[in-house]
């Protein structure tokens, strides 16, 4: 009776995108034990994966190298293409199968992931059912590129999107106008379309091409500047994290169309939200702009020009935005700054001015183009209640103390001004209007108008006129304004109904 061996056992050993430092501990150690190494090549015999490995292999291994009969070339097999690739696989899956019955520990190496766009995954298919096998994931294309150009993939809730070059313009162009950021790959042959649908989709000019990552021949640059010609195989598209590129993009990569000392910073209001609200000299501004710098949600505002770059960024990063403003100019940039309202009301031209107090930029033109601020769009539609002399306050104690801003309101409540309060409240921060409600109802009685606007100029808005007394803080988020009037303030109801607020323009003597 002879005996029947224990099957071997099968492994996907993913050895990263192209440095052998970049292997796995996991995936060397199993290279090293393998009783079979197997890796494809094309037809001339080379084959990257076992270049990879090389350092991992040891004496008296057996290699089996999976030719691949064709590649991008015709073939004059029965089934075309496809027919010849599918008996490919099928035969290469036998000569492993040969193996594994032997009992041999087969290792199937694979460049970057094994299933991530890998020729292991045909392996896999037809062969995990019938033996054991495990899958060591590697370092993929993607992350390596990410890596390599100093730029995040994606942030906060971000969306990532992986496509094959292979995809029709039309599709790609549609994928990647709907998506934060994006990886494209399989150029090579696929790069013109690649390009103009990324021109189309209005992201060429934040797209980077980036080939063999990680290996002696790794090669980046702007993709707008990659002739078409010498774009391999082993490349790929990268369209990095919209939040992050504002503070991450590497100044010395960018394209300078001017001399350094021709360029400059404007801060331009954008208004609260209807476009109908932007001054023609704020359209001018951002029509002439090279790059558009800005929290992501105001740069959202701002339609697309296939010629601009657009840095968006959080909104916790002001001054980190500022400095990357400051250097693009410095390097011959027009670069437009853009804030909601007015730039100067709680917004980006103090961030900008405070950060070019440094002597690195104090070169570079800044102008300040204003807007129409929260509190005029949220004033109009109640009424006048700005009608007489008012101030401004804000709520938010994350740049200054809770004690300057109860001082600042019993101040402003003390001399009877109209208060609009910027930034009332938010997720984490209840207990500030709460406060400030009964600090005010100390000065103010309970029947004070109050206007409560949301979103003013949006697709959202919502304005109600409570009181003082009334007015419940659960009911105010962080996209209001409210306006609390003075002893003069008044309210009336008008003959449709509607209720008017307005502040005189005398005052009692």
């Amino acid at each position: 009776m002879v005996d029947t061996p224990t099957p071997g056992k099968l492994y996907g050993v993913g050895l990263g995108p192209g440095d052998p430092d970049l292997v796995t501990v996991k995936a060397a150690r199993l290279i090293g034990e393998a009783d079979v190494v197997v890796y494809h090549a094309a037809r001339h015999g080379r084959s990257n994966a076992r270049a990879i490995a090389a350092g991992y292999l040891r004496e008296g291994q057996i290699e089996e190298p999976l030719i691949y009969p064709v590649t991008t070339e015709t073939t004059d097999h029965p089934g075309g293409y496809q027919g010849a690739i599918d008996e490919f696989y099928a035969a290469s899956a036998a000569r492993l199968a040969a193996h594994l019955d032997a009992g041999r520990t087969v290792v199937v190496l694979a460049e970057g992931d094994p299933f991530f766009y890998g020729s292991y995954m045909h392996m896999h298919k037809r062969l995990a059912d019938r033996y054991d096998t495990t899958v060591v994931p590697g370092i993929t294309s993607v992350s390596a590129a990410s890596a390599v150009l100093g730029r995040p993939l994606m942030e906060r809730d971000e969306v990532l999107t992986v496509l094959p070059g292979t995809l029709s313009p039309d599709e790609l162009a549609a994928r990647l106008a709907g998506t934060d950021s994006a990886a494209v790959m399989k150029l090579g042959r696929t790069f013109p379309g690649v390009r103009d649908a990324l021109e189309r989709a209005g992201r060429l000019d934040d797209a980077w091409y980036v080939e063999r990552a990680t290996t002696a021949q790794e090669r980046t640059a702007p993709l707008r500047d990659v002739d078409p010609a010498t774009v391999p195989y082993f490349s790929l598209a990268l369209l990095p994290s919209p939040a992050a590129s504002g503070s991450m993009v590497s100044l010395e990569d960018a394209v300078v169309e001017r001399a350094p000392g021709e360029g400059g910073v404007t801060v331009v209001g954008l208004g609260p939200g209807d476009r109908s609200w932007l001054t023609p000299e704020a359209q001018q501004a951002l029509a002439a702009a090279d790059d558009l710098v800005g929290y992501t949600t105001y740069i959202d505002r701002v339609p697309p020009n296939p010629r601009q770059r657009r840095h968006a960024s959080d909104n916790r990063v002001e001054a980190e935005r500022a400095a990357f403003a400051l250097d693009l100019a410095k390097r011959g940039r027009r670069v437009a700054v853009v804030s909601s309202g007015d730039p100067g009301v709680f917004a980006m031209a103090a961030a900008v001015l405070e950060v070019a107090e440094d002597e690195q930029w104090k070169d570079v033109p800044i102008r300040v183009v204003p807007g129409l601020t929260a509190a005029q769009a949220v004033a109009s539609r109640a009424g006048a209640p700005l009608g007489h002399d008012f101030c401004i306050l804000s709520l938010s104690d994350r740049l200054k103390p809770w004690s300057a801003i109860e001082a600042r309101l019993d101040a402003a409540a003390s001399a009877d001004l109209v208060i609009a309060i910027y930034n009332p409240a938010s997720k984490t921060r209840r207990e500030q209007l709460v406060q400030a409600r009964q600090l005010l109802l100390a000065h103010r009685a309970p029947q004070t108008p109050v206007v409560v606007g949301r979103d003013v100029g949006g697709p959202d808005e919502s304005v109600r006129i409570t009181t003082l007394g009334a007015l419940d803080p659960e009911t105010v988020d962080m996209r209001c304004l409210l306006i609390v009037g003075s002893s003069q303030t008044k309210a009336m109801t008008r003959g449709d109904g509607t209720t008017a607020v307005y502040t005189p323009r005398h005052y009692p003597g």
